[in-house]
């Protein structure tokens, strides 16, 4: 089982998904993505993963502070602008294989591991 966890240690919810992770006997490999930014092709692979756009990722608050306007934004210049902002990247988000989960709530990463 090769499990990744796009991980952001000063986030609550992604220290619990990865402790939860962690509990099960599992050590994933942690990619903190505010250091090591995901590609566009990446994140593309994820959201077919979570099966979910980019919109359904985007943290509101962030992407207003970075100058993202969602709303007037296709999913590919969405994805352009979280590769360049990845702070404004929902998080934590947990891959496992073909599949992914958000781990919000960070019990909802179990299903996929």
């Amino acid at each position: 089982m090769s499990v990744t966890i796009y991980h952001n240690p000063k986030c609550s919810k992604s220290r619990q998904t990865l402790e939860l992770i962690q509990g099960q006997g599992v050590e994933p490999q942690i990619i903190k993505y505010l250091e090591t930014p995901l590609t566009a092709a990446e994140l593309k692979d994820i959201l077919a993963k979570l099966g979910k756009t980019a919109a359904e990722i985007v943290r509101k608050k962030e992407a207003k502070e970075e100058g993202i306007d969602v709303a007037n934004l296709d999913n590919d210049a969405l994805i352009e602008a979280l590769v360049n902002h990845p702070r404004a990247i929902e998080r934590p988000i947990v891959v496992n294989g073909d599949k992914a989960a958000m781990g919000r709530p960070p019990e909802s990463v179990l299903d996929i591991i």
